[in-house]
């Protein structure tokens, strides 16, 4: 009976045991998923965030225009922009010693003023035009709509004047004038922007509606009378410059004859209105909106992109002057495009021995407004180059002080909207008695002296544009705080998850009663529903604040998730206290360890950050890695295994790639050869699979037990397909070359044999190398399909570096259970996880880590999304070639997901092997990359090409998206990996773990 009762009562403590588990797995199931969600929703959220720091509009209304004291020189301008001109191909003579630009040279020696007008990233032609005629940098809420469209409504030159004429390209004249009355206008189609003709006859095309217009007023009395009005503007727009840049680049006689023409333009222009209006009341004005690089681009901050140049001349325009003291005046401040000016200026320019006045090409909007008497655009930013106009010294103090007030201006509505809006007020006190200074100024200019009312002005206005800038990034401080507490908050709550649900922690800071007392323990409960309550409350009182405050929703947003991350951390306070002690009472090694292991990961982070923006680090990586890797084997285990060498090999193999340029050239024989290098490594791969009984650094991934295959023939049939891709490469390519159309059945072949050869890996066997051999030759046919050159070798070798990470962790495997063979399985099965997994270990941090790397590497091997190799077109012209670009879209963006799945598949394999829980190794994967978020967080930029923006933003999107991202892909490759078995050497093995 006592026996009975004893089997019955330990089939109770069994089924008790068994129901206590089913309870955890589904509670941290539960768990799990809610933390899961709650990160795709924080990290949706803080992605936001940069539109709300970096990209808000610095355009504000309510302000009224300045008029300006005096009387206007100038009754009419004329503004003509060569679209894409650089300063040196204007300036500079031809080979033959003649200058480009003879009419604008004699301006430049007998009637005007010139300079370099410095443009400010991106150097593309919407900002640029946006500089010259409104007098503000780019809007940089434009992002938002691609930089194509005014996300908001802003004040020009054209806007303050009387009635604008305008004529040029349909991409720039509609911004300005499509919404203005007081204007006529007209645009070319965008069929007339064709590259591949000399695009010089589309500023004809501007010239000769300016001229049909002027012929049109001598028999259109109501145009004539407008035309005698004043306060008018006349622009110009020239694309030609811009176009044959583009096509031919600036180094062409295309382009460089382009020059001449503008020249003629604007000779042809000043005769036309000189012989009109015969009054000497007509500004001009000549300028280009950016430059053009060697390689027929423009963007970025380089000279040949910000320097342009600038002629102005006609009414109310200073006569040349000899060179003084200087080279070239700057004015004594900062230009934007952030280059040195003190350079002289060059000798083949010819221009040596007259003064040159340099401006910055915002200066350019102040600059007509006051040769035309109009008030300059209220959002305008730019300081008035007094070099340029020829004004009496009162007038050019009013001129100044007129654009002081017009910037003043808007540093007093951004503080009144800022003040109104804001319960804690901070003002920008360097101008807090600014109305004092204006009355000092007017003191000073009825006492005429002009002199100190004129530096007084200049202070002014100089401490109006920084104030400008102070309310610009008033809430950055505030946002930033926000949004780097909230993700520190997030990465708290993945550590304390890891630790609690999947480390041995809690029954070493705790034993089994005191588990169960914690559990129950009401005071603990109580106390933390007050935690609770409390950041609740904190929370409430913050969205009031900012309710008061009229902050945007998405404020409220990042407030309520960072008070609820934190609200979560102080609710765990006992198990903090707990760990603390146990830290505290350490040996000091332990701890060293520990801050060893999180240097080290940091590092290795930071290296990865860097990587973003040169991908050659990789190259040393491996290096490295492969010299190191291969010199610890050799160490650990006898040279004869192979393992050591191919470790060595396969990373310096991999090491190469990195090297070659993103923008993979077409080589369809290299695309072949790696057909071929494909089959090999999967019959290497098979041999062993099948051999390996010999070798025990080998034998627990391999299928040694020798059972009979379900599909003998597979291994033959996947080879088959990778070489039948290869064919089909060869033939697909051959016809395109010719210009021949894909033939329906050839299309056909390439949709069966990538998706066909996809679903026979499930059919492999499931020891670890048979089924990750079956999953490489799987995807290999499609990536075939899809490659155009180097990169489908780097697929082999890829997946030659993932092997030997899966045969370095079977080996250190293998030596630690030759290390515990002496130890009890008693001691050993304490490190058991009651879920079937191991408990992690702080050395287990290194296959996260190691993970990060290979996917970066997955990712930047053959370039990346801001590359032209990723979408490459040509890379689909085998599966479709009738412009589908959805579908196009998927089959580019799948080719570039196929290395991730082989990375994945590899990081499953290596948990299983290990025992190791993989969704807690996921969260230390998103742990890992949230410390690489808040890196990228803090280096997205709003200045720069829109390459430099775009590529900031994109960075800090990848990371932020890699929490659905890499568990969307964890899921898809699971269907491969699930049932992987993981032989074992030893009967003991499995417990020795």
């Amino acid at each position: 009976m006592g026996g009975g009762s004893g089997i019955l009562g330990n089939r109770d403590i069994e089924g008790t045991r068994k129901a206590s588990l089913a309870r955890k797995r589904k509670w941290l199931k539960r768990r799990e998923r809610w933390l899961v969600l709650l990160g795709v929703v924080l990290h949706a959220v803080y992605m936001l965030s940069i539109f709300d720091i970096y990209f808000k509009t610095p355009i504000v209304h309510g302000m009224d225009p300045v008029k300006p004291r005096f009387d206007a020189p100038a009754k009419r301008l004329v503004l003509l922009v060569a679209d894409g001109l650089r300063a040196d191909k204007f300036f500079e003579p031809d080979s033959e010693g003649n200058y480009r630009a003879p009419f604008l040279r004699n301006v430049i020696k007998t009637q005007g003023r010139w300079g370099v007008s410095h443009a400010r990233p991106p150097t593309e032609s919407r900002p640029g035009h946006v500089s010259i005629i409104a007098g503000f940098y780019e809007d940089p809420s434009a992002v938002t709509k691609g930089w194509k469209a005014n996300p908001v409504e802003f004040d020009s030159v054209f806007n303050q004047s009387r009635h604008t004429f305008a004529f040029g390209s349909p991409d720039i004249v509609p911004i300005f004038c499509s919404a203005l009355p007081h204007s006529t206008w007209k645009s070319y189609p965008h069929e007339f922007e064709d590259f591949a003709t000399d695009a010089s006859f589309l500023d004809e095309w501007s010239f000769n509606q300016f001229e049909s217009l002027l012929n049109r007023s001598k028999d259109d009395a109501k145009l004539k009378e407008l035309l005698q009005r004043d306060n008018l503007v006349v622009f110009l727009h020239l694309l030609g410059c811009d176009s044959n840049g583009h096509a031919h680049r600036p180094f062409s006689s295309i382009y460089l004859n382009n020059v001449k023409v503008v020249d003629n333009i604007a000779a042809r222009v000043y005769n036309l209105m000189e012989d009109y209006f015969k009054d000497n009341h007509t500004a001009y004005v000549f300028t280009a909106d950016h430059g053009m690089s060697d390689k027929g681009s423009h963007g970025d901050g380089h000279p040949s992109n910000t320097d342009t140049p600038l002629v102005v001349w006609g009414a109310g325009v200073e006569y040349p002057k000899p060179m003084s003291s200087s080279n070239h005046s700057d004015r004594g401040y900062r230009f934007v495009d952030e280059h040195m000016h003190d350079a002289p200026t060059p000798t083949e320019w010819g221009l040596h021995g007259l003064e040159r006045a340099d401006v910055n090409q915002a200066d350019i909007a102040p600059l007509m407004s006051t040769l035309l008497g109009l008030p300059c655009p209220v959002n305008s930013v730019g300081s008035l180059p007094l070099e340029y106009v020829n004004l009496n010294e009162a007038a050019e103090v009013e001129a100044v002080l007129a654009n002081t007030k017009q910037i003043l201006n808007q540093f007093l509505q951004k503080s009144h909207i800022k003040q109104s809006n804001s319960l804690s007020f901070k003002p920008f006190k360097p101008l807090a008695q600014y109305s004092s200074i204006l009355d000092q100024i007017e003191d000073l200019i009825s006492g005429k002296n002009y002199k100190a009312a004129m530096k007084l002005a200049e202070n002014l206005r100089s401490l109006a544009l920084q104030g400008l800038h102070y309310f610009q990034t008033y809430d950055w401080l505030r946002l930033m705080t926000v949004i780097s507490l909230g993700y520190i908050g997030w990465m708290i709550n993945l550590v304390l998850h890891v630790l609690q649900s999947y480390t041995s922690l809690p029954g070493n800071l705790f034993s089994r009663k005191e588990v169960a007392a914690y559990q129950k323990n009401e005071t603990r409960k109580v106390i933390s529903v007050c935690v609770k309550v409390c950041g609740y409350l904190l929370m409430g009182v913050s969205s009031i604040l900012l309710l008061f405050e009229r902050s945007p929703p998405l404020y409220h947003a990042y407030t309520a998730m960072t008070y609820f991350l934190w609200t979560q951390i102080f609710s765990e306070y006992q198990f903090i206290i707990a760990l603390w002690k146990q830290l505290h009472g350490r040996r000091v090694d332990y701890v060293l360890k520990i801050l060893g292991t999180c240097a080290v990961s940091v590092f290795l982070l930071e290296f990865l950050v860097n990587s973003f923006t040169e991908r050659k680090l990789y190259t040393w990586y491996f290096l490295v890695v492969g010299l190191v890797g291969s010199l610890y084997l050799l160490k650990a285990i006898p040279w004869r295994s192979g393992i050591p060498i191919f470790v060595w090999a396969a990373c310096w193999f991999l090491s190469i790639f990195t090297l070659m340029p993103a923008e993979i050239p077409d080589n369809n024989n290299l695309v072949l050869g790696s057909g071929v290098m494909i089959v090999i490594i999967g019959i290497v791969a098979m041999w062993l699979d099948l051999h390996a009984e010999g070798n025990k650094y080998w034998l627990s991934i391999c299928n040694h037990e020798r059972k009979k295959s379900k599909f003998p023939v597979l291994f033959l049939l996947q080879a088959l397909l990778v070489g039948l891709s290869s064919v089909m490469v060869s033939l697909s390519t051959s016809h395109r070359t010719q210009n021949q159309k894909l033939h329906a059945l050839h299309q056909v072949i390439n949709w069966f044999l990538a998706g066909f050869s996809m679903v026979l890996p499930l059919f492999s066997e499931n020891s670890l190398l048979s089924r990750l051999t079956s999953i490489f030759l799987g995807f290999a046919p499609a990536f075939l399909l899809l490659s155009i050159g180097y990169e489908a070798v780097f697929y082999g070798g890829l997946a030659l570096v993932l092997m030997t990470w899966i045969l370095f962790e079977n080996t250190l495997l293998h030596v630690r259970k030759v290390k515990r063979s002496s130890s009890s399985t008693k001691n050993l099965e304490d490190h058991v996880h009651e879920l079937d997994d191991r408990y992690l270990q702080l050395s287990d941090v290194r296959i996260p880590l190691i993970f990060m790397v290979l996917f970066n590497v997955a990712f930047f091997g053959t370039g990346n999304f801001a590359s032209i190799a990723s979408f490459e077109i040509s890379s689909v012209y085998r599966f479709i070639t009738i412009f589908s670009p959805f579908l196009m879209s998927a089959l580019l963006i799948f080719k570039l997901f196929i290395p991730f799945m082989l990375v994945i598949c590899a990081f499953s394999a290596i948990t299983k092997m290990n025992r190791l829980p993989r969704l807690g190794c996921y969260f230390l994967v998103i742990l890992f990359s949230d410390v690489m978020t808040i890196h990228f967080f803090f280096l997205v930029r709003n200045t720069g090409s829109w390459m430099e923006i775009g590529n900031s933003i994109s960075h800090f999107g990848i990371m932020s998206a890699q929490v659905v991202f890499v568990l969307l892909l964890f899921a898809l490759t699971n269907i491969y990996t699930k049932d992987i078995y993981i032989s074992s050497v030893h009967p003991s093995s499995q417990k020795a773990m």
